[in-house]
């Protein structure tokens, strides 16, 4: 099927995200943001989505330390780059189009929906060229950036090792000063996406390494400019130390290339201060963490689409009342209607959530002196859950759709197979799920004293009483399910903070899961309640209105039970890990 860029929706979805103090777009036209995301719209369905299936079957190839893209995405992302989508939210100091962050994310959503293997190496070089504008030396942002901006060159993120993977504070590479102010540096990484590859001539590595004094853990981590060909004061010169030895057989992504990365007295330049690097990695590493959610949502849309058209012809049955001859499609089943209708409304809460995160994160940028802060702690708060909740439902979503082609999703000919090979690793890789839970239980709830969560949910309240205000017989009803939740979410948010303040720390972790996935629950819920409710107390016609009470009514739920996990369902949870992962033997009945 061919793909339909979803513009209304990410339109919507970014309205909704909006505060009073609009925070990022507040100078740019609703019209030329409508005018952005149409044109990207296009670009994502005539150029990207084409090369989807051609990156899963032929992927990335390694021959001698050379890696070759899948045919035609060379040329895709010349013209990628030509049409300035590579430079969005880049300052136009280096030739930047300086767009909020909602709208790099609105774009991106669309690359990912065409091809999220091709997508992922103008995602790493946009989080690299805010990492760099944040942190990096004058001399340097003149060398670098108007080429990363322009797309003449790409950027990677070099953090994990063999022995150091989620523990940066294991990583072994080091750097040694040679004397000139530049750096020698000797290491391996590894899973490192586009470290090599032909779209453009040059790459930027940015690395973690320490340096000889530096102390042990993640207090001794620098972040180094390692790149690939040198640059002198002509151009482009002598190629640096820096190899790939091999790129991973994969589940998924197969068209973009995870290396491996040897360092073998690599020249390399300080970004930041010494010993301050894992800071300056984080800038680049918190965006794309929304950008993996982002990732995540394009991805579900896609599947989601295929799994609809699909179900449209497939005829199989009669479904009830079916008034025609013979068979009926397959979509007129309930079961099959349930399902099309979870990957529906998980794509819409998904999007809104990241969308509520991106404006946070513009609104920490330009709101005044005294409401940024509040900003920035609600940008730290919600991106761990716009992360780890929409990579969870885009695994879900990528399942159903499998599930909704029958036989047909588990064969490689449909495509249905590689939305859920694709996504599978939006749950691991940019911090796993897992440690995303545990930030947000054990930093982020303690924002500002804990006063940042609790205007958060504040917020949502906010949200609920604006579907109220529209007086909608259905939007009642799913305000009324909102209050219910919000309740779960003030007390599990209480006995988290409790736990915390009584140095609970198995219970808090045990639950921290749980307690994402509810908080990322309420907030869509909240979201898809403001969507559906317009302004002037009318309610928007059609999908948004189904989309807000249908999550309300089959999802919203679940926050009872999530509730009672994070409160209850870790009481004993150490005497029961001990019992269930003992080393001994099953027993014999």
């Amino acid at each position: 099927m061919e793909f339909q860029a979803p513009v209304a929706d990410i339109l919507a979805a970014m309205q909704a995200a909006e505060e009073p103090e609009r925070g990022g777009a507040e100078d740019i036209a609703p019209d030329t943001v409508a005018a952005i995301v149409t044109e990207a719209g296009r670009f994502a369905t005539t150029e990207l989505a084409p090369l989807n299936q051609i990156g899963d079957q032929r992927g990335a190839q390694f021959a001698e330390g050379v890696v070759t893209c899948p045919p035609g995405w060379r040329e895709a992302y010349r013209r990628f780059a030509a049409a300035g989508w590579n430079a969005v939210a880049a300052s136009p100091e280096w030739g930047g189009q300086g767009l909020p962050i909602a709208v790099e994310m609105a774009v991106q959503e669309l690359w990912n929906a065409g091809s999220a293997a091709f997508a992922t190496a103008p995602m790493l070089t946009a989080g690299a060229v805010l990492a760099l504008e944040a942190h990096a030396s004058p001399d340097l942002k003149a060398a670098y950036l108007s080429r990363l901006v322009d797309g003449t060159w790409a950027a990677t993120m070099n953090l994990t090792e063999p022995q150091a993977g989620s523990d940066l504070g294991a990583l072994r590479t080091r750097a040694v000063p040679a004397g000139d102010g530049t750096y020698r540096l000797t290491g391996q990484k590894v899973f490192i996406s586009y470290g090599e590859h032909d779209l453009t001539d040059n790459i930027i590595h940015l690395v973690l390494a320490r340096l000889p004094d530096a102390p042990s853990g993640t207090a001794g981590i620098s972040m180094f400019l390692v790149p690939k060909i040198l640059v002198g004061a002509g151009g482009m010169e002598s190629r640096n130390q820096v190899v790939a030895t091999g790129i991973e057989s994969k589940l998924g992504l197969h068209g973009s290339p995870t290396c491996t990365m040897a360092y073998d007295e690599a020249a390399g330049f300080l970004v930041g201060e010494e010993h301050r690097g894992l800071a300056c990695m984080f800038t680049m590493m918190n965006i794309t963490r929304l950008t993996v959610g982002i990732q995540a949502v394009g991805v579900a849309e896609r599947a989601t689409q295929q799994a609809i058209a699909y179900a449209r012809h497939r005829r199989q049955g009669r479904a009830v009342g079916w008034p025609g001859d013979g068979m009926s499609p397959i979509i007129a089943h309930p079961d099959v209607q349930a399902m099309l209708m979870r990957m529906k409304v998980l794509t819409a809460a998904s999007r809104a959530v990241c969308h509520s995160c991106a404006y946070a994160i513009d609104a920490g940028r330009v709101a005044n002196a005294d409401r940024r802060r509040a900003w920035l702690d609600r940008a730290a708060l919600l991106t761990p859950i716009a992360k780890a909740f929409a990579s969870d439902s885009g695994v879900d979503v990528a399942s159903l759709g499998i599930q909704v082609h029958g036989g047909a999703g588990y064969i490689e000919e449909t495509g249905a197979a590689q939305h859920l090979r694709d996504v599978r690793v939006f749950s691991i890789y940019e911090g796993t799920n897992g440690i995303q839970a545990v930030d947000l239980v054990t930093r982020k709830l303690g924002l500002d004293s804990g006063r940042a969560v609790n205007r958060l949910i504040d917020d949502i309240a906010g949200y609920r009483g604006e579907a109220r205000a529209a007086n909608h017989p259905q939007l009642n009803l799913a305000a009324d399910r909102l209050d219910a939740a919000l309740d779960d979410l003030r007390s599990a948010t209480d006995h988290m903070q409790q736990s915390m303040a009584d140095d609970r720390r198995v219970k808090v972790l045990a639950g921290a899961t749980s307690y994402l996935r509810l908080a990322a629950l309420v907030l869509a819920g909240g979201l898809l309640a403001r969507m559906a409710a317009s302004a002037g107390g009318r309610v928007a016609d059609g999908k948004p209105l189904a989309i807000a009470c249908h999550f309300a009514d089959m999802i919203l739920g679940e926050t009872v039970s999530l509730r009672r996990s994070v409160a209850d369902g870790t009481t004993d949870f150490s005497a029961h890990a001990t019992t269930l992962l003992s080393h001994s033997n099953p027993e014999t009945p």
